[in-house]
């Protein structure tokens, strides 16, 4: 457990190990915020002891550059490379946004999961944020009056986005499956209710992803962007037939939250053979002591840092306690 004042560094601690994992910030930061004031780059490095086996991971951030990661001296290019050392779950006070904010909330909470589940997906994730890119670059210089090599490269972009584009929605669907067992048991525990949080994947469209394009082709051109694919669906929050972002109470939807990481946390350990590392943000912090004390007995098992500015619930074993004061422990 960490230990601060608010400003103290506790937050900032938690995203330096993060970013061992997954080569980013989990608030979202961009990498200049990310370094001390007057400093053009930052290093990040840990070491992970698994089974008796310790591994050096070490991350240099140069914005605008690329980050530079290695793995025992080892240069990777790939996330992939770092999660077969360091796999990270995260609890935030910042996840309420999962219920109450937009759906890319949601959808990056099901594509983070997956990066985590496999290397393979984080290759696809990719593939179609780039074919994205170079679609909505290519209907924004088309203007509305594409010619015909316009056209013909949109043929080729849209070929690879319902590849890709149906690739990443197959495997959302089936991750909702598996987190919706684990997802209603959680919040049910968590808020002592029977009844029911749903999850339900929405996509943008009806049938093959191929054919939405091809029907949404007009629209697109018109508007310089792409309306239709995995970037436009939606993961539907539902309890007792309520929707989860405007008819449950901040308390259940917090709730809510937090058995979507729990569930997340669940399925990936399920799957990898390997319990990731969890973050647990000042997690306690906005949480009545009903919620709190069945959250400690819903903590799974395995390695966990928390960060307090308070007290924890005593439910909560903690074996380590370090107190952090600007910057630095003390």
């Amino acid at each position: 457990m960490v230990t601060g004042p608010n400003g103290a560094g506790k937050t900032s601690l938690l995203e330096a190990i993060g970013y061992l994992s997954m080569l980013r910030s989990f608030r979202k930061s961009p990498r200049e915020s990310l370094l001390r004031r007057g400093f053009d780059a930052a290093i990040v490095r840990g070491e992970v002891v698994h089974d008796g086996r310790p591994t050096l991971i070490e991350v240099e951030i140069r914005p605008p550059a690329r980050d530079r990661a290695t793995k025992n001296r080892q240069r990777v290019t790939r996330v992939p490379d770092l999660l077969d050392a360091l796999r990270v779950t995260i609890f935030s006070p910042d996840d309420l946004i999962l219920v109450k904010g937009g759906p890319d909330e949601r959808r990056a909470y099901l594509d983070d999961t997956l990066e985590l589940l496999s290397p393979k997906l984080t290759v696809v994730r990719q593939g179609v944020e780039r074919v994205l890119r170079q679609r909505n670059m290519l209907l924004r210089q088309a203007g509305g009056r594409p010619d015909a090599d316009a056209l013909s490269t949109l043929d080729v972009w849209d070929q690879q986005l319902a590849e890709l584009g149906e690739e990443l929605i197959a495997a959302r669907k089936r991750l909702v499956a598996d987190l919706q067992a684990p997802t209603r048991d959680a919040f049910r525990r968590l808020t002592g209710t029977a009844g029911a949080l749903l999850l339900e994947y929405r996509p943008s469209f009806d049938g093959h992803l191929s054919d939405a394009l091809t029907a949404a082709r007009q629209e697109d051109l018109r508007r310089g962007i792409t309306t239709k694919g995995p970037h436009r669906d939606d993961l539907a929050l539902s309890y007792d037939d309520l929707d989860a972002r405007t008819r449950l109470s901040q308390g259940r939807q917090r709730a809510a939250t937090l058995a979507l990481r729990l569930a997340a946390h669940e399925v990936i350990s399920s799957v990898t053979g390997a319990t990731p590392i969890l973050l647990l943000d000042d997690a306690f912090s906005e949480l009545d002591a009903r919620t709190a004390d069945a959250l400690a007995g819903e903590l799974p098992a395995g390695q966990a840092i928390l960060t307090t500015a308070g007290a924890l619930p005593p439910a909560i074993p903690v074996s380590v306690v370090r107190h952090l004061a600007g910057g630095v422990f003390q």
